[in-house]
């Protein structure tokens, strides 16, 4: 193989791991994340479910959702811990248990969608600053439709 070869080999797998990488951030059946944030998209898809993980660089965790047909969470009002907003909608955030994890401070959410989907929204943290910082990321999401690709992943 030629230099000039490999040069065009090597320039089409770096684009390539770019477009992956703009991909994972803008998954089509998931919200629309702040560009600063710095997280991408893990999108998994089957039927009309959609769940998007959203990763920090190290590959933890940030916050996920499901987003489905019939809400995958029932919210308890005695559980009802705090109020924010997402994607400009106020919600109540509910306290969650982890039995694996005893020392993590769980919420989770559920709002309806202008599609009539639901989106079932979960953040863990370690403490009470971290679960602070993840109402915040939270808060960002913007649930747009984004085409073809949105009706097709959810419906």
């Amino acid at each position: 193989m030629s230099r000039h070869s490999v040069l065009h080999v090597c320039v089409f797998l770096v684009g390539m791991g770019l477009a992956a990488n703009v991909a994972a951030q803008q998954a089509p059946a998931c919200p629309q994340l702040s560009s600063d944030t710095g997280l991408t998209w893990e999108y998994r898809g089957s039927g009309d479910t959609d769940l998007c993980r959203a990763l920090r660089a190290d590959g933890s965790e940030a916050f996920g959702l499901v987003i489905s047909s019939k809400p995958t969470f029932e919210p308890q009002r005695p559980d009802r811990a705090e109020r924010s907003t997402v994607d400009g909608r106020e919600v109540f955030w509910y306290r969650a248990e982890l039995a694996q994890k005893p020392g993590v401070q769980a919420r989770e959410t559920v709002i309806e969608l202008p599609s009539g989907r639901s989106a079932h929204l979960w953040l863990q943290a370690d403490n009470t600053d971290k679960l602070q910082a993840g109402f915040q990321l939270v808060q960002g999401l913007r649930f747009v439709p984004t085409g073809p690709q949105q009706v097709a992943a959810g419906q």
